[in-house]
């Protein structure tokens, strides 16, 4: 029976897990990184080392790229421009817009190789852990022909044939995480300020940040445009906002984030949608008709 075998391109520290996870899986890991050092211990451990992008993309039928962003990406490819990729699988973990990832794809289909996107859910700790998962999107007998692969890193939740879906539910993602995160750390510098531990805080921060009940209650509601202000309004929003900043300010931490917060409330009054529950944001926010 042959060694399965895969290449990981960038060996950051989710890149680096990955290949980890290969190794211990049993894989022939073939890497490449800009910065050679950062595969010294992986060789140690039976990884190959590819002298170059191009050999590193041709060593195997499946190669899993992490890195910065597509222009990272772009210059990687550029490097390998004399690489045969035909029947190959670039299977692409970094982040960046669906647009970005559009064009990855046709570029690479036009040298022969599939392009799958695809969007970690989990912090590289967490890779080859039970529950992880991963979006993918792109040709489905390409997301097949390597699923046991993929699947030493982390589930499979395949979206469809759009090389752009798995970038675009990542990035609705990151737009969720990232914010959550920010409020989260604001909250805390107000907590601090006032003397209260984030260690004490913690279980209320569990509770607040707990959001599944207004997830599910809002969601259908979203769908139908049916924003009614029977549980929750605009202005109530505004006013406790409103408190937030102040309390920030009273304790001489920056206003910048609950402020633009506010900002966004108001914006829906102003628009005569004060009555109405915070979920008409969804439409004050999006595009313009």
């Amino acid at each position: 029976m042959d060694t399965p075998a895969v290449t990981v391109i960038g060996l950051g520290p989710m890149g680096r897990a990955m290949a980890a996870a290969y190794l211990e899986r049993g894989y022939a890991v073939t890497v490449w990184n800009r910065t050679p050092a950062r595969a010294d211990d992986l060789v140690a451990r039976g990884a190959r080392r590819a002298a170059t992008p191009a050999a590193a993309l041709e060593a195997n039928r499946l190669a899993v790229v992490s890195l910065t962003d597509y222009d990272a990406l772009d210059a990687v490819l550029e490097q390998a421009g004399g690489a045969d990729l035909a029947g190959r699988t670039v299977a692409n973990l970094t982040s960046d817009t669906p647009r970005r990832a559009r064009e990855a794809a046709r570029r690479l289909a036009e040298r022969g190789a599939a392009h799958i996107t695809g969007g970690v859910q989990v912090p590289p700790p967490l890779i080859a852990t039970p529950g992880a998962a991963t979006y993918y999107s792109g040709p489905a007998e390409a997301v097949e022909a390597h699923r046991a692969a993929l699947e030493v890193l982390t589930e499979v939740d395949y979206l469809g044939a759009d090389p752009g879906l798995a970038a675009l539910y990542y990035q609705i993602g990151m737009d969720m995480f990232w914010t959550s995160m920010l409020s989260y750390l604001h909250a805390q510098a107000v907590a601090r300020a006032n003397g209260i531990s984030a260690a004490d805080f913690l279980p209320r921060a569990r509770k607040t940040l707990d959001l599944g009940y207004f997830l599910d209650f809002y969601a259908p509601r979203i769908d139908a445009g049916d924003h009614a202000g029977d549980v929750d309004r605009l202005t109530m929003g505004a006013a406790s906002m409103a408190h937030v900043v102040h309390t920030a300010a009273d304790s001489g931490v920056d206003t910048g984030l609950p402020e633009a917060v506010l900002a966004a409330f108001r914006r829906g009054v102003e628009a005569g949608h004060g009555a109405d529950s915070l979920t008409r944001l969804v439409e004050v926010l999006g595009p313009r008709e």
